[in-house]
């Protein structure tokens, strides 16, 4: 008969107790892999390590995850003694490992007679669901940090796609044999804008992520003629995804504050997003409405509309709003710029219509 140490669980137990136990307990010998219980057998008594390594596992998720690794002088199995149910983890020796098991019954008399038996072994079952509260948060903002990078690259990704696809086009176009020399310049203009717009798409993101506060740099455009060339482009790709683009009036032709690039980005985030919600085609309507104090820019698609409780998160990074594809960073980036501009931006859906993006600009 091995003797139980005076350590871990045991190190409150009085002389007499622990001779008592002694001669309950049974020793077991374990080679490594082999399983002591299983999840779901009863709960038979409780063991202490005494040489080697047993490791508590769980099905968490339909995935076996580890909870922890217990070495000489550690004890498991309580739980399903206190609570008298089945066991609630697998135990498996790591190494050779022995073990000393001592039945329930026996372990339930000496904590009668000891309460500082009792203490002792709450304080040490807390302080392993500590540690494994500590393990578990670890994993879940591991996991959180890499979904949020999956969700980053997915939507880096997403926004990528229509610029290169133009490119695409316009350099198929241009390598044709009998591509004329006014197509061939026409190409070359729409890979240049492509091109930058790919450069300013990764600036803004890496604005986004540093929370730069860089002071932007305004030019006087004519917002009139600034729709008008950037419907040019935003045309072709929407016709490739069977979606007409239509303007319900004509751009006011009033003098601007604007920051050209960064305000084309806005609209092919709104356009695309509309695009998105709408896998089957439809229509995209632009309005303008212009006051003394701003021009308001209304942006509608033909699709399912914005439930009224989300619409106020749909500017927050990640947000979504039914879009198959995507996360919701273009809105995010979208407000930054519509702000650094010192305009508003927002979204309505009325019953019976699509969603309504809203921005104005200041005159």
């Amino acid at each position: 008969m091995t003797e139980l140490k005076p350590a871990g669980l045991f190190v409150t137990l009085l002389a007499a107790e622990l001779q008592t136990i002694n001669r309950t307990a049974k020793t077991i010998r374990f080679h490594p892999g082999e399983v002591v219980f299983r999840q779901g057998d009863p709960g038979d008594g409780i063991y202490c390590v005494e040489e080697g390594e047993v490791e508590i596992r769980a099905i968490i998720q339909d995935q076996q995850r580890v909870l922890s690794r217990l070495g000489p002088t550690r004890f498991f199995g309580e739980m399903a003694v206190i609570d008298d149910q089945p066991r609630s983890a697998t135990a498996v020796a790591v190494a050779e490992t022995v073990l000393l098991f001592t039945p329930c019954d026996e372990l339930l008399r000496a904590l009668d007679r000891s309460p500082r038996l009792l203490l002792s072994l709450m304080r040490e079952f807390s302080q392993r669901m500590r540690d494994i509260d500590r393990r578990f948060l670890d994993e879940i903002l591991q996991a959180e940090r890499l979904a949020l990078v999956g969700r980053f690259a997915q939507s880096i990704v997403h926004d990528f796609k229509n610029p290169l696809n133009m490119i695409g086009f316009a350099a198929d176009m241009a390598a044709g044999e009998d591509a004329a020399p006014e197509h061939r310049a026409e190409a070359r203009t729409v890979i240049r804008r492509q091109v930058d717009r790919l450069a300013n798409m990764i600036n803004e993101l890496l604005e986004f992520t540093r929370g730069s506060s860089a002071s932007p740099v305004h030019q006087r455009v004519d917002y009139g003629a600034f729709i008008d060339e950037a419907l040019r482009e935003i045309r072709v790709e929407a016709g490739q995804r069977n979606v007409s683009l239509a303007c319900e009036n004509s751009p006011p032709r009033v003098p601007l504050a604007l920051d050209p690039a960064r305000l084309l980005h806005v609209l092919y985030n709104l356009v695309n997003n509309a695009i998105d919600v709408m896998p089957g085609g439809g229509k995209i309507t632009l309005r303008f409405n212009t006051d003394e104090a701003e021009v308001t820019t209304e942006i509608e698609d033909s699709g399912p509309g914005v439930a009224p409780e989300i619409a106020s998160r749909l500017f927050e990074p990640f947000a979504t709003h039914g879009k198959a594809h995507g996360t919701g960073l273009g809105l995010a980036i979208s407000k930054r710029i519509i702000e650094d501009h010192k305009g508003r931006i927002f979204v309505r859906s009325e019953p019976g219509r699509g969603a309504i993006f809203c921005f104005g600009l200041p005159r």
